[in-house]
């Protein structure tokens, strides 16, 4: 097992990494103050972990909230059904949530601990790839809106991050693949040794050879663990970490939630964002096709859905978190291993590069 810390001072946090550990009460006892928990998950992942982990916690009262799966279910009704099973077993202001699932489950467990009698404490126990490199640390909460993805929401740190990855067994190829969207991510963003790791060994990855993962997850858990602690609510570096997210949110808020998994829109859009460095003069066009090989390797689209337009995602990019004083602000790469943010991007390149990348006129 590694163990990582998130270091927010008497916020700080451990992030255990390693194979069967979802069900180990010695990992998970000591982060639960009170006698109450709730276990959310979804009805894929309850008949595959939900009883081990009622076991491990066999001295507390456990209660379980099971909710729909998929991203399309991130929404308000399904939020307010934590809050009723709360309510309902009358848990007081010591209970401690724990989100045992993907990103859906974990970014609405985290909200709702947010928000429960003003903030109780919870427990992630992410049990995708991508939740396990990316959502699951750093204390992003929160839900969909019809009009722009992860606009309402909360920054909630929890108590301990357990990130098994024999749960990783039984997770979809596509799924697997985006998660592996966000590692690559980690490189192009602040790891140009690790972007090199992973062009050698994304074989042994998609055949989710353990040591692989465990070491992508580590580096990628490192690499996220130390921006959050040199900046916890983005007010700073904390951008970098989403590289193609404003291109890929337009995607997913366009098709609807669901259509394209959360990691193949990230792929997409860092696709554009490296066409973008292009013809921003920081990449060369050969560094363009080393981060699209890599993606296509990873069994990851790097084209924009064709049925969109140039105008549809100028129009939903407006309304990305990055936005200021209605100023558009993207993430985009200086080099392999190093990311910025920048405002005073020209229009005409911004269009050029979803153009080019597949967006229709």
């Amino acid at each position: 097992m590694q163990t990582l810390t998130v270091d927010l001072g008497d916020r700080s946090y451990p992030i255990y990494i390693g194979a069967d550990l979802l069900a180990k009460a010695e990992l998970l006892l000591p982060h639960i103050r009170g006698r109450q928990v709730c276990i959310v998950t979804n009805t894929t992942l309850a008949p595959l972990y939900l009883e081990p982990l009622r076991r491990a916690l066999a001295p507390l009262q456990a209660d379980v909230v099971t909710l729909p799966d998929g991203e399309q279910h991130k929404d308000w009704q399904t939020l307010n059904r934590i809050f009723d099973a709360l309510l309902q077993a009358r848990h007081n202001r010591s209970t401690t949530l724990i989100a045992l699932g993907g990103g859906v489950v974990g970014d609405m467990t985290g909200f709702a601990a947010a928000c429960y009698q003003r903030g109780v404490d919870f427990i992630q126990l992410p049990t995708t790839l991508l939740a396990q490199v990316d959502s699951s640390v750093g204390g992003k909460t929160g839900i969909n809106h019809p009009l722009g993805k992860n606009m309402i929401g909360a920054f909630y740190q929890p108590n301990c991050v357990v990130a098994d990855t024999a749960a990783l067994a039984s997770l979809p190829d596509k799924e697997l693949s985006a998660g592996l969207a966000e590692v690559i991510k980690y490189g192009l963003i602040a790891d140009r040794d690790f972007f090199s790791w992973l062009e050698t060994n994304m074989a042994a990855l998609l055949q989710r050879d353990q040591a692989a993962l465990v070491y992508a997850i580590e580096r990628s858990c490192r690499i996220k663990a130390g921006v959050v602690a040199a900046d916890e609510r983005e007010g700073g570096i904390r951008a970098i970490l989403n590289l193609g997210h404003t291109f890929g949110h337009a995607i997913e808020t366009a098709l609807g939630y669901g259509a394209w998994l959360h990691g193949e829109a990230v792929a997409a859009g860092m696709c554009m964002a490296a066409d973008l460095s292009r013809r921003m003069g920081w990449l060369d066009a050969a560094e363009v096709q080393r981060i699209a090989a890599l993606l296509q390797v990873a069994r990851l689209p790097t084209r924009s859905p064709p049925q969109l337009t140039v105008q549809r995602y100028l129009s939903l990019m407006a309304v990305d978190k990055k936005v200021l004083d209605g100023q558009l602000r993207l993430v985009l790469l200086e080099a392999l291993g190093r990311a910025r943010v920048s405002a005073d991007i020209p229009h005409e390149a911004v269009v050029s590069a979803l153009r080019h990348c597949g967006a229709a006129a």
